[in-house]
């Protein structure tokens, strides 16, 4: 999974529904609503991006052909349809909508993953990926990091979001339930009565976002004005019903910001559990796009009124069932002796430190490049690995590839170009990476890892410390001894474009994207709002 803080819920609900039931705080009103200033006269038009974790594009498809999905099909049919949007990696929630924010990859943005290890605090910082993970890293710690520092301290603040950008062009925005959305506006998170069990947080947090932010039960500028699901056994808002209902509420009340950011968790859930090729969440995905379009008076009137933009984060592939044995044991291969802990002090007999992203990794030497460079044998010994990367301080990249003794090395810059006119210098086997090369005219094409080149070494230059990118092989995930996994279900974290491409449907605007990417969606977001300049009056 890759929710973030519903994790943490999920951690400690049937502890406080023993203990405090289904109690929550009455929360004093945030006033965002009278942040958004009227509409008067003309207008252009308004941007919401509605982005679905782990939406697929055979998921449409397939909806499509058995003529079970009338809504994406009338979207489909009046927009246009992309099956190809290249995510960000590790294909994360926290790392694509860093990317998707900011426009840049994580070199920049500085989220390398919904878990990583912190070389300058010497701790391993963790939004949430698993209820044994976050309990043994301690519920507090993942709180602080994922309410706190997420957004303060770790999304680099030198490199602006959408939310700031927009700010300083006198345009206003709005996040539903992103958990990335730093921006100018001061807010307070009211922490309910129930979290201060397993944590220390104060009452209230203060944090900078968006014109418009809610945030599930933490902040929610409609407590009493719209009956929203936002109770414990709701995952205090975490639903794609309290943002649809959100949405609605601001279209109906011509409060709709510029910009609208809207984070819809529900099918990654189903997704995991039961594996890519379920269709019931898009099925309920398809209705709630129907209620969103009919709240501004019909389909067409949407069409008019707003550009609407639907995306998916990351694709997912299928886990093996148990008996098949899907899961890596990292911990297995190198030795308990070797590994240190979630949670664990750091101590001179242990010299390898795991952050699992389920099919992904990132494995830490605690004592150097030896270390590692020992580590990247062990991993490619494993015939399941997919493959095992590393950067050297001159620059190169060096990607093995797993079960075999093919390797291959990289840099930036070169007489090779791609078609997102990157240029790269490669030496070794092009096909660990599936890299398609054209020496006549030093054109280099991506296939089964799409943008790999920058991906990879975008990941690799995230944090600081000695570390290596391992993945898995379609089929199997990675695993530490308390990471959470999904035998029989889905998963995703690693590069391979099963997991990287996603659909994007975009609504409302004959204005195309230049290039289908994650990391340039923000650029096409700014030049759509740029030519519909808003009147507030």
């Amino acid at each position: 999974m890759k929710w973030g803080i519903f994790f943490i819920i999920a951690a400690v609900l049937i502890v406080l529904l023993i203990v405090v039931g289904s109690s929550r705080n009455q929360k004093p009103k945030e006033q965002d609503l009278s942040r958004i200033k009227p509409e008067t006269g003309a207008k252009g038009k308004k941007v919401i991006l509605l982005l679905a974790d782990s939406l697929m594009s055979q998921s449409i498809d397939r909806g499509l052909r058995e003529k079970e999905l009338p809504t994406f099909r009338f979207l489909i049919e009046h927009g246009q349809y992309y099956k190809n949007m290249v995510s960000s990696f590790p294909t994360m929630s926290v790392t694509i909508d860093s990317t998707l924010l900011t426009g840049r990859y994580p070199s920049e943005h500085r989220l390398p993953g919904l878990t990583w290890y912190s070389a300058k605090d010497k701790k391993v910082i963790n939004y949430g990926t698993g209820p044994i993970e976050v309990l043994r890293q301690g519920v507090n710690n993942v709180l602080t990091d994922g309410l706190i520092h997420l957004n303060q301290d770790h999304l680099n603040p030198d490199v602006p979001t959408i939310h700031e950008e927009l700010a300083r062009h006198g345009l206003q925005s709005g996040s539903i339930n992103g958990l990335i959305y730093r921006g100018p506006a001061v807010h307070k998170l009211t922490i309910p009565a129930w979290l201060h069990i397993p944590s220390s947080l104060p009452d209230e947090i203060e944090v900078k976002g968006p014109d418009f932010l809610t945030l599930g039960a933490l902040t929610n500028p409609l407590e009493g004005l719209a009956d929203l699901p936002d109770n414990l056994t709701d995952k205090i808002g975490f639903n794609n019903r309290f943002s649809f209902e959100t949405v609605k509420y601001l279209v109906r009340h011509r409060k709709l910001p510029d910009f609208l950011f809207v984070y819809l968790p529900d099918l990654d859930q189903e997704l995991h559990k039961n594996g890519p090729s379920s269709l019931k969440g898009v099925k309920d995905l398809d209705g709630q796009l129907e209620s969103l379009l009919q709240s501004f008076g019909s389909r067409e009137q949407a069409m008019k009124e707003a550009v609407i933009l639907i995306s998916g984060d990351s694709g997912m592939t299928r886990i093996l069932p148990a008996d098949r044995n899907p899961e890596i044991d990292l911990s297995a291969l190198f030795g308990d002796d070797r590994v240190l802990s979630p949670g664990e002090e750091e101590s001179g007999s242990k010299d390898i430190l795991f952050t699992v992203n389920e099919t992904m990794a990132y494995v830490y030497s605690l004592k150097g490049t030896d270390t590692l460079k020992e580590a990247a044998k062990v991993l490619q010994a494993d015939s399941r690995i997919d493959f095992v990367a590393w950067k050297e301080r001159d620059g190169w990249v060096n990607v093995i590839q797993g079960g075999t003794s093919k390797a291959l090395k990289y840099k930036a810059d070169g007489k090779l170009q791609d078609t997102y006119r990157q240029s790269w210098t490669i030496d070794g086997d092009s096909q660990v990476l599936d890299l398609k090369v054209n020496d006549v005219n030093n054109m280099l094409e991506y296939d089964e890892y799409p943008d790999v080149l920058m991906r990879l070494k975008s990941a690799l230059d995230s944090h600081e410390g000695d570390y290596l990118v391992v993945t898995a092989k379609p089929g199997y995930e990675l695993k530490d001894k308390n990471s959470p996994t999904h035998k029989g279900g889905g998963g995703h974290g690693s590069i391979r474009k099963a997991e990287s491409l996603v659909p994007l449907i975009i609504c409302g605007t004959d204005r195309k994207p230049t290039l289908l990417r994650m990391v340039d969606l923000k650029s096409y977001l700014l030049d759509l709002l740029a030519k519909n300049p808003p009147n507030h009056g």
